[in-house]
């Protein structure tokens, strides 16, 4: 059986800045058309700043960045494609909706000039939006307008869609709602898909792959079920954090624990929330794909 054939192929260096020093950023990887990969790592690791270079918002010390045989970036024939002729769609964790426009006013304002409009209809039915067509995003849920700014992105008809934590802000329920549409999305727009994650059940969602960057390098690349087995902790993927919030719902704890720039939820059981407070240093793991709370410190 034959490989399938690169669609991008991206190669960079630069100097990144973390709380722990300067470390040099130095990444090269191709990747198949239609993957989805998943970016996973610690805070500082590089996760957003491959996704900032892929769109021609971080400058780098040398690269090449060729998608399906277009060049976005020949650092040795100083060639750098500008951010708004490159076929991306971005998805940042805050929303970023304009508050006056409605949904279908959000997705045909991005549509490239002189597009296709019947992908607009298209979008509204896949995202379940069609109901909401009308509405300004004030007047809706978090998840409903992620699930907005996600198709506004696919309505640029992108070669490469790029996922910054796009589904953070959001609870475990939604969140997993959310996972399908992105899901449903990728297949049915054959897109090709980088994703930053720190959350392992979307990781196995979603990915194909992962890549897990630390001080600006890829330390491994596999599918999800190699690199995060599905029993016992996992001891490499520790992640200290701060409990933000303690909840009540369905008979259980909920902490809501900020880490590595996400906010992981952590159920625990209703008998031991006297034990936690909000301000609480924590380090996190996952057993069985499932936060979980080692130690507190």
């Amino acid at each position: 059986m034959t490989a399938p054939p690169t669609c991008l192929h991206f190669q960079a260096t630069k100097s990144l800045h973390t709380a722990q020093g300067t470390r040099q950023f130095d990444v090269t990887f191709d990747l198949p058309q239609g993957r989805l990969l998943a970016l996973y790592g610690p805070s500082g690791a590089g996760k957003t700043t491959l996704l900032r270079i892929l769109a021609g918002l971080t400058d780098t010390s040398s690269g090449n960045i060729v998608m399906e045989g277009d060049t976005w970036l020949d650092h040795s024939r100083r060639f750098i494609l500008p951010t708004r002729r490159r076929p991306i769609g971005f998805v940042f964790q805050d929303f970023a909706l304009f508050p006056h426009l409605t949904v279908r006013q959000q997705l045909e304002y991005a549509l490239p000039k002189d597009a296709d409009r019947s992908i607009i209809p298209d979008l509204l039915t896949l995202m379940e939006l069609e109901t909401l067509q009308h509405h300004r995003p004030t007047l809706l849920s978090g998840g409903q307008q992620q699930r907005i700014a996600i198709a506004r992105a696919i309505a640029r008809r992108p070669r490469l869609l790029l996922l910054d934590e796009p589904l953070s802000p959001l609870d475990a329920a939604m969140r997993s709602k959310l996972q399908d549409y992105i899901a449903k999305a990728h297949r049915h727009f054959h897109l090709t898909t980088v994703l930053v994650s720190h959350y392992l059940p979307e990781i196995h969602a979603l990915a194909d792959e992962v890549i897990i960057l630390d001080e600006g390098k890829i330390t491994s690349r596999s599918i999800p079920s190699d690199l995060f087995p599905a029993t016992g902790p996992i001891d490499n993927l520790r992640l200290n954090g701060e409990i933000t919030a303690i909840t009540q719902a369905y008979g259980a704890c909920i902490l809501h624990v900020l880490a590595a720039g996400t906010t992981i939820n952590v159920v625990a059981s209703p008998d031991s929330a006297s034990a936690w407070r909000i301000g609480q240093k924590v380090t996190v793991a996952y057993r069985d794909f499932n936060p979980v709370i080692l130690h507190s410190h």
